[in-house]
């Protein structure tokens, strides 16, 4: 089974990962180009693991909200609000989708993308669908 690991962040977060010093009111932890380097080594090693057991499938990480577009409908026309939305609020910041034998693995597999040193933060786990009669 395939299961698709999605990974949150507001913009804050991606400011903060490209070196601004954290806003006020940021929960999340300051981090130095030293930390930064830290997290990205400990996730090409994470996804590199991944790799070598052979659940991995794909991941992807997003540009920073300030390039997003939130399309909705109003009256039956498209409505485009450009990012960055509300700082405080969480986008989806990418996503990797791994193909292991139980969503047992693939909530342990999950539970690595989270950082311990970041209180409240999560990932969200999802099977996928291979087909419209797995939508229900």
């Amino acid at each position: 089974m395939k299961y698709m690991i999605l990974l949150y962040g507001s913009q804050q977060d991606y400011d903060v990962l490209s070196g601004k010093p954290p806003a006020e009111g940021y929960t999340g932890p300051a981090m130095t180009p030293e930390d930064v380097a830290a997290m990205h080594q400990y996730m090409g090693d994470f996804n590199q693991k991944l790799v070598d057991s052979g659940e991995f499938v794909d991941g992807r990480g997003l540009t920073a909200p300030v390039h997003a577009r939130r399309v909705k409908l109003e009256n039956g026309a498209p409505v485009v609000t450009d990012g960055p939305y509300p700082e405080t609020q969480e986008v989806l910041a990418g996503f990797t989708i791994v193909e292991c034998e139980s969503y047992d693995r693939a909530t342990e597999i999950a539970a690595g993308f989270v950082n311990p040193g970041n209180p409240g933060e999560y990932v969200d786990i999802r099977p996928v669908a291979e087909g419209v009669e797995e939508l229900i």
